[in-house]
């Protein structure tokens, strides 16, 4: 398996997606900093953050930017590796191999979700320290109500990243269903608003237990999305 994922990364050219996530990963530090430092946030009359309710903390500023961007990222990092395979019939030769078509398609699914992860995580890990930095120095507009020396903090970091990236595989079904690379990038635009939604006096985004579900549900689409993989014709 490992070197089916090792063959996906380098069949796709993983080194134009590195680059992407570094330069995500700059985009979002840079705008996170000008929000708590240089005032972009702040109403123009009060001088405070104009921020929505259970917003005005810097952890889910960063929380909220890091997470829609790499949902959105992850899936259509998904469309690329499968999705557009099928499109293209670039699959037909992967599926020549004389290896299962679940197996491929479960390497596939893993490479992206490894890459996604560790990228998510260490953007989460890079914006949080330079926050941290800048605190030192200046006066943030967004209470830093994080601790970094918490063995906690990484713990959250960690189930919070994996959750998100987790949450792709519903995209990546529907991508699959529909038979189009676009449909999946759009679902997870779709998830984004269903994440932070509210829905009378529930709040999905301070919900515990709604991303358990939704881990779970995700899981369940990505084993549809294999499921019975050997006998479906390709598109």
């Amino acid at each position: 398996m490992l070197k089916l994922i090792k063959l996906e990364w380098k069949k796709n050219h993983i080194g134009k997606y590195i680059r992407n996530a570094v330069l995500l990963a700059g985009i979002l530090c840079l705008f996170l900093f000008a929000l708590a430092y240089l005032g972009i946030a702040n109403d123009p009359e009060l001088g405070v953050p104009d921020t929505a309710p259970g917003m005005g903390n810097m952890s889910s500023s960063i929380e909220l930017l890091t997470s829609m961007s790499f949902l959105v990222f992850t899936s259509a990092m998904l469309s690329s590796f499968i999705v557009s395979a099928y499109q293209n019939k670039t699959m037909n030769l992967m599926f020549s191999y004389p290896i299962k078509r679940q197996k491929i398609l479960i390497s596939q699914m893993l490479a992206v979700w490894i890459f996604s992860f560790g990228a998510l995580t260490l953007t989460k890990l890079v914006i949080y320290g330079c926050m941290r930095i800048g605190s030192r120095y200046m006066v943030s507009a967004f209470p830093i109500d994080y601790d970094m020396a918490s063995p906690g903090f990484y713990m959250q970091l960690i189930v919070k990243s994996v959750v998100i990236v987790t949450m792709s595989f519903i995209s990546l079904f529907v991508g699959l269903k529909m038979r189009s690379s676009k449909a999946a990038v759009i679902t997870s635009f779709l998830l984004i608003f269903l994440t932070q939604a509210n829905i009378g006096d529930l709040t999905m985004r301070n919900n515990a237990v709604f991303p358990v579900i939704l881990t779970i549900i995700s899981l369940v689409f990505a084993f549809f999305s294999t499921y019975r993989a050997e006998m479906k014709d390709l598109m």
